[in-house]
């Protein structure tokens, strides 16, 4: 990431459960307790998925918690939120969702210059053979790294 960008979110089952494609960065359309709540950290991407509908582009289950101060106005921790884009943008995006097995995944959720920003991921889910053998990997490199590390030692 590039300096000046602070990360409120990871959602670090994406790169688990899908192969992840292609990133954009997005803008997102909040209320002032959801930024609030945003920038104190009570975000959980987790479960959330974004979908084109009505050519208006979706962020759906994201989870920003309550403002602690936010009284009678809080906001309703899973609510849809819209993603601010460019018209040709979301076509690309409509065009590549109507493909077999691809969707829109957030992988963060950032501040950069003072606006939050996702970036979402066109992605594919991986079956369990695919979890499988991406897990195989990574212990094999970290195996790797383990046995130069005791050469040098």
């Amino acid at each position: 990431m590039e300096p000046g960008i602070k990360i409120l979110s990871d959602n670090r089952h994406a790169g688990h459960n899908y192969h992840l494609l292609e990133r954009l960065e997005a803008g997102l359309a909040l209320t002032g307790t959801e930024v609030k709540a945003a920038k104190d950290g009570r975000v959980q991407l987790k479960d959330s998925f974004a979908e084109v509908q009505g050519n208006e582009a979706w962020l759906l289950n994201a989870h920003i918690g309550q403002y602690s101060h936010g009284n009678r106005e809080n906001h309703a921790p899973t609510r849809r939120r819209k993603l601010l884009l460019h018209r040709a943008e979301i076509d690309k995006l409509l065009g590549k969702t109507r493909e077999q097995g691809l969707t829109l995944v957030p992988t963060k959720m950032y501040l950069k210059k003072g606006h939050i920003k996702v970036e979402l991921a066109v992605a594919k889910g991986k079956k369990l053979h695919d979890k499988r053998e991406s897990e195989r990997t990574r212990e094999m490199e970290a195996e790797a790294r383990a046995a130069i590390g005791r050469r040098r030692g």
